[in-house]
């Protein structure tokens, strides 16, 4: 069973940053993709980043040039966040996808205001 934990979460003013992790009991190398969704309250939940096991990243229009995926070691994938607005406001959760299947980790909150 594929366990992942977020952490790096927290309360940021309007133009700050944050960096999230994402740290996985497998490889990720073993994962055909690893992603980055957030679910602000009532919404429902996005897709904000996601990077293939080849490296390639893709992301929401609205983080596009703030908000970057990379894989920090063989374990770990992390969600930098520059230039944080009121709206990415959210509990952001990990997904990691293997074999059809779709792993999710339990979700760290990042909420940004004055």
């Amino acid at each position: 069973q594929v366990q992942l934990v977020e952490s790096g979460g927290g309360l940021v003013r309007p133009g700050g940053s944050l960096r999230l992790s994402c740290a996985a009991s497998a490889s990720v190398s073993s994962f055909t993709s690893m992603a980055w969704y957030r679910q602000a309250l009532g919404k429902e939940r996005e897709l904000v980043a996601r990077r293939t096991r080849g490296g390639f990243a893709n992301y929401a229009d609205s983080v596009k040039d703030r908000f970057t995926i990379s894989a920090n070691n063989a374990k770990t994938v992390s969600l930098q966040m520059n230039s944080l607005k009121p709206e990415d406001t959210a509990v952001y959760y990990c997904k990691a996808d293997a074999g059809g299947l779709a792993y999710w980790g339990q979700g760290t909150q990042v909420t940004v205001s004055s």
